[in-house]
């Protein structure tokens, strides 16, 4: 089967690969559809050096496909041949044609939903497990901080845990244009200017309660501290490309803030959060194809990672269509 390889630090390659051989507890999956995601540009540029070069198939992990053999003997699964799924990948290693899941890792897929929706349904599931971790938010400001897919899916967490105000800040303002499609009440560019006093402007003279930090950046993660109240809440969500970085630690004490970051939805049971994420799209209840901004086929996959990685010509979520 064909496949990605990160072959070394910012380069990846097709590789020939064996296809992957059933195992007890495990399906064969034929990938159809995968979308990028901000971890995937880590893996290729910025893991450490011993990282690489990478195993068959990385990076991809936002995948659905349909279900070409499933372990005969495992009982009560609730998938079987020919089904489409939402396949969950950690080990980013779905970009290939192939990929060997676990059985309980595959979400079955309602009849009629787009394959190019489903499968955003990965990602919004953390954004929606991210958030059972929230302070209460009812009469509440929150912030923001990057407006790709992930900031966009907390706009929309947010407002269904009813906070006040929902601010998206971005440094790109043609993506702050899909922010209120999916719950912002205000938007900041945030590229020139002091974006504290700017978001007191909005607030009434005030920070925000909660922070929500969705870009990985170490200027985000810093940025993060500073427009938050004191006794604010930060959740750091976005994936950092690094391993260590400069912290205002001296402002994060004095302000007495409480700050978490996210990871784990893999293990929670039952993949509940993402089950609710896949649930409410097969349905209509959020809207997906507004931020589907790129389609490339599977040969093209390394245009994609770039364009991924540079956030230019419009670019949101970015999906590989592998029958393309």
């Amino acid at each position: 089967m064909k496949a990605v390889q990160i072959i070394a630090r910012g380069q990846c390659a097709f590789v020939d690969a064996p296809k992957p051989s059933l195992q007890p507890g495990s399906a064969i999956v034929k990938t159809l559809r995968l979308a990028l995601c901000g971890s995937d540009v880590r893996h290729i540029h910025y893991l450490p050096d011993h990282r690489y070069p990478s195993a068959i198939g990385e990076t991809g992990h936002e995948m659905v496909g349909i279900v070409e053999a499933i372990d005969s003997t495992f009982d009560g699964g609730s998938v079987k041949p020919g089904d489409a799924v939402l396949c969950l990948a950690p080990d980013h290693r779905a970009m290939q044609e192939y990929y060997r899941a676990p059985i309980d890792r595959l979400l079955p897929i309602a009849p009629g939903t787009p394959l190019e929706h489903a499968v955003q349904a990965q990602q919004f599931g953390t954004v929606l497990f991210a958030a059972k971790f929230l302070p209460d938010l009812r009469g509440k400001t929150a912030a923001v901080i990057g407006q790709g897919s992930a900031g966009l899916w907390f706009n929309l967490a947010l407002q269904r845990r009813n906070a006040a105000k929902i601010i998206a800040l971005d440094l790109k303002a043609y993506r702050l244009a899909y922010s209120k499609t999916y719950g912002a009440t205000h938007t900041l560019h945030n590229a020139d200017g002091s974006t504290a006093d700017a978001l007191r402007e909005i607030n009434g003279g005030q920070l925000p309660d909660v922070v929500i930090e969705a870009a990985g950046e170490e200027e985000s993660i810093r940025l993060a501290i500073d427009i938050a109240r004191e006794n604010g809440f930060v959740l750091y969500f976005g994936v950092p490309r690094f391993e260590t970085m400069d912290f205002p630690i001296f402002e994060y004490f004095w302000k007495s803030l409480t700050a978490r970051s996210n990871v784990g939805t893999i293990q929670e049971p039952n993949h509940v959060s993402t089950r609710q994420a896949l649930q409410w799209i097969s349905d209509g209840t959020v809207p997906v194809a507004p931020m589907i901004t790129h389609t490339f086929k599977f040969e093209d996959v390394f245009e994609a990672y770039e364009l991924h990685r540079i956030q230019d010509e419009g670019a949101v979520k970015i999906v590989i269509d592998m029958e393309g």
